[in-house]
């Protein structure tokens, strides 16, 4: 038969173990839940670049640089076509206002000419037949008019005397009455003969108007075709230098096509590029300054060009003073451009770890700074020098402001 085992009692191994794992279980449960979680990176503190928080008068400006130009640019635009002929003026010479700068030929435009003048001649000939013409027939009609009043002269006379012989009844009724009717007949051709002379005057005055504006516009596009021919000499449009010539002896040239341009240096102005992130702050007005030979020039924005490109916008600057005694077209001065008025805040020196944090947040060391936590912030405006901080910082405290590439993602910056 089989025999029944018993259990043992009391504390066996098997119960340790159990003990055991349960015990390790519960502190790396403590020991993950009491934890920092946090995670850490070791550097040298001479490697990084360590700045100061402070409480400091914010001036709000960028630095931009800007280009000389002239205050103006005229574009020289051929109002004919042509071949270049001859060129008297070479580009970067100083130009006045009226010199000829190129020659162009057009024999078209010489033909065109040519043919005006000819119909010109034509209407001209034209006009003075048709005015001989109406001379001849104003004379036909005041012939023609002497003859009526004669005729109705004479019938008047013959009508009157056979009134006075019917009357004394020497004559027969017949004779009287055709006298009357000759009369009258006379007296109805020469209201209208007025009438037809009146008609004809009135014509002859129309027509006589007609040739003249049309000899007018025979004579205003001869004058147009010379003007047309006057163009074919390109002339500087105002004093100023020749900054463009873009056309060679033999080139042919099509009508408004770009030969160059003039600069006009009575002025200068400055243009720069501005990040686009400034866009809604910069505008018109605004005052701006730079430093040439330990002097300081004002300058104001006269002009933003509402085009963004390649995250960049342009404007216009004018000096609203003395202009530098060398200034030259070209050259580069690096514009202060206030954008605001100074004000009390908090401020952070720039540095390389925005490139990193976009600004969000700094690694902010603590009293003994033996080691740098990261630390949430909110940035305002800034300039060349400095981040005015708005939430996450006070003065006095210190921050690494040195590129954090190589920090990683790690919460905390130990020291040594």
């Amino acid at each position: 038969m089989d025999k029944p085992i018993e259990k043992k009692k009391g504390i066996q191994k098997k119960h340790i173990l159990w003990a055991a794992g349960a015990f390790l279980l519960i502190g790396l449960v403590l020991k993950v839940s009491m934890g920092t979680h946090q995670s850490v990176y070791r550097t040298e503190r001479d490697k990084l670049t360590v700045s100061s928080v402070a409480l400091a008068q914010f001036n709000d400006y960028i630095t931009v640089p800007g280009q000389v130009e002239p205050i103006s640019t005229i574009y020289l635009d051929v109002e004919e076509g042509g071949k270049v002929e001859d060129i008297y003026i070479e580009e970067g010479e100083m130009l006045k206002k009226g010199d000829v700068i190129l020659k162009l030929r057009n024999n078209d435009l010489n033909t065109s000419i040519m043919n005006s003048e000819s119909q010109l001649a034509y209407h001209a000939n034209e006009m003075r037949n048709t005015q001989i013409q109406m001379e001849q027939q104003q004379i036909q009609n005041k012939r023609q008019k002497l003859q009526m009043d004669l005729q109705v002269t004479r019938a008047k006379r013959k009508y009157s005397q056979y009134q006075r012989l019917f009357n004394e009844e020497l004559i027969a009724k017949e004779n009287y009455i055709q006298a009357k009717e000759e009369y009258d007949l006379a007296l109805k051709e020469q209201e209208l003969t007025i009438q037809k002379l009146i008609q004809d005057s009135i014509f002859r005055n129309n027509q006589k108007r007609s040739m003249d504006e049309s000899l007018s516009n025979t004579r205003l596009s001869l004058q147009m075709a010379r003007k047309r021919l006057d163009n074919l000499y390109v002339k500087a449009p105002v004093d100023g230098q020749l900054g463009l010539l873009d056309a060679e002896i033999g080139q042919s040239i099509s009508r408004g096509q770009r030969l160059g341009l003039v600069h006009v240096l009575t002025d200068f102005k400055i243009t720069a590029q501005i990040d686009e992130h400034y866009i809604d702050r910069v505008r018109r007005k605004l005052l701006a300054s730079f430093q040439r030979n330990d002097t300081d020039f004002g300058l104001s924005i006269k002009k933003v060009y509402p085009e963004v490109r390649s995250g960049q916008f342009k404007v216009d600057l004018v000096f609203t003073g003395e202009r530098p005694s060398n200034i030259r077209t070209g050259q580069t001065y690096h514009i202060k451009l206030q954008l605001g008025q100074p004000e009390q805040s908090i401020l952070l020196p720039r540095g390389g770890f925005f490139q990193s944090t976009g600004g969000q947040w700094v690694y902010v060391l603590n009293e003994n700074e033996t080691e740098a936590i990261k630390r949430n912030i909110k940035i305002g405006k800034q300039n060349p020098r400095y981040y005015e901080i708005l939430e996450g910082l006070n003065p006095g405290e210190k921050v690494i402001t040195s590129s954090y590439d190589l920090f990683g993602d790690n919460d905390k910056i130990v020291l040594r």
